[in-house]
């Protein structure tokens, strides 16, 4: 039995790696590095310090999501509640300071117990009755966003400066919710990559019944992926909670759509088996140089959905046929 689950395991692993060389990677940052001189040139403020800088302390909630939603992705699931699960967990710290007195971090334990529980409960459900995740986490984001509004009563809590510790820009105007969201890619990177638990990520999401045949049960992994997203949902909302200095029930709400955004455009596959947390940064950097030169350029709001649409069509259809590449070769 351990010389199947060895073989079993490593195939993907490999595949994977091989899927996310070298050069996935320098396509990405030239695609990102174009879009950069395209809105320098159309634009005399992009190219810019304040500019980067801004963007870079707006993204680490996007950041720790899509690392997230690339693990869901590899084992083949994927979950739409992410949005309303930060509001959730926003709502929860809100209420336990100004409703309870609490302090700043059993209000922060709290708000990421609650998205934590939310993850584990889309996970549970999925798993145990085989139930399709975007329609257990379609409803577990009717349920997250409606707890929210029923925490703040429909209404925006201002908290104040409780969190304003994690968005004060340090040395080089860069945040520290910034160099966390960095250490959470590089630590998710290392994991996917370098353990066993990384490739029994991979193996589930590119053959769960050969990793079951194999001895291995995949049925917590999965939930444990579901919990790690929940988590990362909680982290995301202190990141917002700090920027805004509130907690807004109406919070995230559409956030799902980008983050699965920069997650595919960043190569990770729809169909499971094949991801990389270094490629969804890139997916991020894209989606948010994107965004941003967009409004430099004073791109209309319907102007705006339908370039970012056509990106992450693109995107799929790119991952579609590497797919089918992939499987003539194999």
């Amino acid at each position: 039995m351990k010389n199947i689950s060895s073989a079993t395991l490593q195939t993907p692993a490999r595949r994977s790696g091989n899927y996310f060389g070298l050069g996935t990677y320098l396509g990405l940052a030239g695609a990102l590095l174009a879009m950069i001189v395209l809105f320098s040139i159309l634009s005399d403020h992009f190219l810019s310090y304040q500019t980067f800088s801004t963007l870079a302390n707006q993204i680490p909630d996007l950041m720790v999501l899509a690392v997230g939603m690339t693990l869901i992705l590899i084992i083949g699931g994927i979950d739409l509640s992410v949005g309303s699960v930060l509001a959730l967990a926003a709502s929860a710290v809100s209420v336990a300071i100004l409703g309870w007195g609490w302090s700043v971090f059993p209000a922060a334990l709290l708000g990421i117990g609650c998205a934590t529980l939310a993850g584990t409960i889309t996970g549970s459900i999925t798993v145990a009755w085989r139930i399709p995740s975007f329609i257990v986490s379609l409803g577990v984001l009717e349920m997250a966003r409606g707890v929210a509004y029923q925490m703040t009563d429909s209404r925006t809590a201002y908290i104040g400066d409780a969190f304003a510790w994690l968005s004060n820009p340090l040395a080089f105007g860069i945040s520290p919710s910034f160099l966390i969201a960095l250490l959470v890619i590089f630590i998710a990177q290392a994991v996917l990559t370098r353990t066993v638990f990384g490739r029994y990520l991979i193996g589930i999401g590119t053959n769960e019944e050969a990793v079951r045949l194999a001895g291995i049960n995949p049925k917590p992994y999965k939930i444990l992926v579901f919990s790690l997203m929940g988590l990362l949902a909680g982290v995301a909302a202190l990141f917002q909670i700090s920027r805004l200095e509130a907690a807004d029930p109406n919070a995230g709400a559409g956030l799902e759509l980008q983050v699965i955004a920069a997650v595919v455009i960043g190569g990770t596959s729809l169909m499971g088996g094949r991801g990389s947390i270094i490629s969804t940064f890139f997916g991020v950097l894209i989606i948010s140089v994107l965004a941003a030169g967009l409004a430099q350029i004073g791109a209309s709001e319907p102007t705006k959905r339908i370039i970012t649409g056509a990106v992450i069509v693109i995107a799929v259809v790119l991952d579609t046929y590497r797919s089918h590449r992939a499987r003539r070769q194999g």
